[in-house]
């Protein structure tokens, strides 16, 4: 069953947390530096929805790493059904806040997992209308 956008949102993890965010799930594989658990506010901590140490390192942020990097992140999704599907679990009851700290709220990893999550944009030929159409944010 798809799961609505606004049902799945992103914040970095230094924002305050909020009652709207319902489950919030941090998913780094590294605590972000120089916030304290209590502020976070966390539903759970999900390392494997990150990338690999190596793919991470490789990305580094740039931005003209991002296509490539995407391509990469997304195989890797592919191999850990169990992290997508507990996460898809978290999202039922209420909202689910994806929470990453990556400085650059456009190009991080956080983005792709809700892609995934999100599951494929269905593309319209040019010219024609399809209300089933959804634009991922």
């Amino acid at each position: 069953m798809p799961i609505a956008a606004n049902r799945l949102r992103l914040k970095r993890a230094y924002e305050a947390p909020d009652p709207g965010d319902g489950a919030r799930v941090l998913v780094d594989r590294l605590w972000p530096r120089g916030l304290r658990k209590a502020d976070a506010r966390l539903t759970a901590w999900m390392k494997d929805a990150a990338p690999t140490p190596a793919l991470r390192q490789w990305f580094g942020h740039d931005p003209a790493r991002w296509v490539e990097f995407r391509r990469r992140y997304r195989a890797e999704l592919r191999l850990k059904a169990p992290v997508l599907a507990a996460l898809r679990a978290l999202v039922r009851p209420g909202p689910l806040t994806l929470v990453y700290a990556a400085r650059d709220p456009q190009y991080n990893h956080a983005r792709v997992l809700r892609e995934v999550l999100l599951g494929p944009v269905v593309r319209r030929a040019r010219g024609t209308a399809n209300p089933r159409a959804r634009r991922v944010r």
